[in-house]
């Protein structure tokens, strides 16, 4: 079956009666996309669990485009972890995110979806790029060694919506996130990202009355964080407006030292202990900052300042503490 796609350009039109299917629609990203198109007035969405839809089948994944008919696919389910797991399970990292947006990617084009937006990561750059990070670093440098297979399946799916765009003409594009934080994020101690990990740290040594918090490293090294309700309008807009090759970085264009957002986050716990860095452990990249200019002159930019994430954020999350202390 081969058909190209004969004008790009014909497909900025998203139609409030059209059927989008969010791919990872549980997820952190996939939650906050579904969140964003239903504010939106969208309705008509294709939704199914991983136990509903095992995304590495291919025959269920080619069952279920038959069957559904999408007219746009926003791929955003993957096997993600941290440094941890992606390190230990390294097939499972290199595997998994393969077959996923293998046959969603693929069954997109066979059964003729006008648009598909992939969601990769900001781990495809190089480990040693320049700062800030541009689209045109990708694939300049070796890749950070803990989570190469996760980061090479991300670069294997920019480039297969390339290939399929240059082949058969498709609308398939790809973003790149940076750090996100917001509902549906990760609060365990031992696998979270730095973000929640501090919050979730700050409250209970709070509620607990604790003497002082504990941070890993030195608090020198400078890092993004984007809420993913800034995210999702992000990719809403791209789904309307971009229609090109290659990929966006996605994210606020600003940094803060990790000492910075420790003091931000007890600022907003409101924790009177004191902070105590603990550089016998890893600090790891000194900067990881994506730069925003081709989004920004695309006509997008972030709303949702970091304090005001965390402080919506926490808000959210503090039920989940009361058993703690409270």
């Amino acid at each position: 079956m081969e058909f190209e796609f004969s004008n790009l350009n014909s497909y900025n039109k998203v139609e409030k009666k059209s059927k989008i299917y969010i791919a990872g629609h549980r997820g952190m990203v996939g939650s906050a996309i579904v969140r964003r198109l239903q504010k939106e007035g969208f309705e008509n969405l294709a939704l199914r669990t991983s136990k509903e839809l095992d995304l590495r089948d291919q025959q269920a994944v080619g069952d279920f485009f038959v069957r559904e008919k999408p007219n746009y696919v926003f791929l955003a389910a993957a096997k993600v972890g941290g440094i941890l797991a992606n390190n230990t399970y390294r097939a499972e990292f290199i595997y998994d995110n393969l077959m996923i947006q293998n046959n969603v990617i693929h069954q997109a084009w066979k059964n003729k979806v006008t648009k598909l937006m992939f969601l990769g990561s900001s781990c495809i750059y190089p480990k040693m790029a320049p700062q800030p990070l541009k689209e045109e670093y990708l694939l300049t440098g070796l890749l950070e060694p803990t989570n190469e297979p996760y980061a090479i399946a991300k670069i294997a799916g920019i480039k297969l919506c390339d290939a399929y765009r240059a082949e058969y003409g498709c609308n398939f594009i790809s973003v790149m996130p940076t750090n996100l934080y917001g509902p549906n994020d990760n609060y365990d101690l031992h696998n979270s990202h730095v973000l929640p990990a501090l919050i979730r740290k700050f409250h209970e040594a709070k509620i607990n009355n604790e003497p002082q918090v504990t941070v890993w490293g030195t608090g020198t090294p400078l890092r993004e964080f984007l809420h993913v309700d800034d995210l999702a309008d992000a990719c809403l807009f791209l789904m309307k407006d971009y229609n090109e090759a290659g990929f966006v970085n996605i994210g606020s264009g600003t940094d803060i030292s990790i000492a910075g957002l420790a003091d931000m986050v007890k600022e907003i716990v409101g924790y009177q202990g004191k902070i105590v860095y603990d550089s016998s452990k890893p600090d790891g990249t000194p900067r990881k900052l994506m730069d925003v200019t081709k989004l920004k002159k695309l006509g997008w930019q972030s709303t949702i300042s970091l304090k005001e994430g965390i402080e919506k954020v926490y808000a959210e999350k503090y039920p989940a503490f009361r058993g703690v202390g409270n």
